[in-house]
């Protein structure tokens, strides 16, 4: 049984933004996925969906020609879920001194032959940092539960007047996993780019994700779906812009729209120090824009409340 899994490889020039330098957020959330996903597989011995991403740190740019080395393992497990911490570190080819770039926690789900959860072995820790991370992330759960409910309790109308950005295509068959839907990592490509668009459109410089949280799937998407996403802009901080995403898929020949995914992503432009710089402040006209301004300042409390990963000092954070 694997309960650890590395993965090593060239950032290529695919990888890159517009920029042509630095590897887009999207690309670095397929990276995880995988690397989740191989080390789920691994430790249940079968098929495994995402469920959840959250806590999605990006430290800093990756550039293309980086070395980079994905690290997942299992933390905590549940009768049927696994919590597996991933961290991504960068390094010049030459040099071979690798720093944190990113890091997050992904929840899978182990599933039967019928695509049912099924039971997985309790996971004991090989070692103290493991089980700090287990204990860390298993008292995140109930926080983690009331910002879902809080997330999902929000209503999205025509009565918000904040930019949006809309994206529709069909999901490919390079999209698939062995599983026949698409891979948690494209769609959380999808999602960056689209928030990404939206960020861009308001700010009218260049845009890069430095947190996303709350990325639920709901339902999977299969190929040949029609795909929706929508990124609306709820809040603005001096530096910031907060982006929701929806996403949903329906049948081509249906007329039944479900929702698959949701999640919470902020973005910032930056100078050319590299730093944060001010971000044009959103005007609230509506009584959904105030509402949902302060759902996303209530997000940020909650986040703050939640226990951190501990490893995070161990990293040089």
């Amino acid at each position: 049984m694997n309960d650890v899994m590395t993965l090593r490889f060239l950032a290529a020039p695919t990888d890159v933004s517009e920029d042509g330098v630095t590897v887009q957020a999207g690309r670095v959330l397929e990276w995880i996925d995988k690397a989740g996903y191989a080390c789920a597989v691994g430790y249940s011995g079968g098929y495994c969906v995402t469920a959840y991403v959250g806590n999605v740190h990006f430290t800093r740019p990756i550039e293309n020609g980086d070395l980079i080395e994905v690290t997942a393992r299992i933390v905590y497990t549940g009768r049927s879920s696994m919590q597996v911490v991933v961290t991504v570190d960068a390094a010049d080819v030459r040099e071979r001194i690798f720093r944190p770039a990113m890091d997050c926690i992904l929840v899978f789900v182990a599933m039967d032959e019928d695509r049912r959860p099924k039971q997985i072995p309790h996971f004991e820790p090989a070692d103290a940092e493991t089980a700090q991370l287990g204990s860390d992330a298993s008292e995140r759960i109930a926080g983690r539960a009331a910002i879902r409910d809080a997330m999902f309790g929000q209503s999205y109308t025509d009565a918000g007047t904040t930019p949006r950005e809309t994206f529709r295509f069909l999901a490919a068959p390079t999209d698939v996993n062995w599983g026949g839907n698409a891979h948690g990592g494209i769609v959380m490509r999808w999602i960056d780019e689209v928030a990404r668009a939206c960020a861009m459109g308001w700010c009218g410089k260049d845009a890069v994700a430095v947190y996303s949280g709350g990325i639920h799937f709901l339902t999977p998407i299969h190929i040949g779906d029609i795909v929706e996403l929508e990124a609306r802009l709820i809040h603005t901080g001096p530096h910031s812009m907060h982006i929701v995403v929806h996403v949903r898929a329906k049948d081509p020949s249906g007329t039944q729209w479900r929702d698959t995914t949701q999640c919470m992503t902020i973005f910032v432009t930056r100078d050319d120090s590299g730093h944060a710089s001010e971000v044009p402040q959103l005007v609230l006209r509506s009584d959904e824009d105030i509402r949902l301004d302060e759902h996303a300042l209530d997000l940020v409390r909650r986040r703050a409340e939640l226990a951190p990963l501990r490893f995070a000092k161990a990293r040089g954070y």
